[in-house]
């Protein structure tokens, strides 16, 4: 007998509405990566792409947009002369903080 069939699992259980609302958004390509590097201060949009090598300017735009909506970043703009858009967490993005830090262990003690 398998060691499966040993154990009776019982019924798988459904995953509830937030862990879906949040694998929704950060289960995109980049997300994660877009919070982690505006954890520590406002970014330009520039620097923000060069600190994430490999991503468009349209994806990343996409990103912000999506993470705007959702109430986690910031668009800040400074008419200038020259005009300069930066980027920042809300406070509902920095808060996220904690989590993404936990990851990042994981992350090095099982990948």
């Amino acid at each position: 007998m398998s060691e499966l069939g040993a154990h009776d699992a019982g019924p798988c259980q459904k995953v509830d509405d937030s862990m879906a609302r949040v694998f929704q958004l950060f289960g995109k390509r980049w997300t994660g990566l877009i919070v982690a590097v505006l954890l520590p201060h406002p970014v330009r949009f520039a620097d923000l792409r060069r600190a994430i090598p490999g991503i468009s300017e349209r994806m990343l735009s996409d990103r912000l947009t999506e993470l705007g909506a959702a109430g986690l970043v910031a668009r800040d703009v400074d008419e200038g002369p020259p005009l300069r858009v930066s980027y920042s967490l809300t406070e509902a993005g920095a808060a996220l903080e904690p989590a993404l830090k936990e990851l990042g262990s994981w992350a090095e003690k099982h990948l």
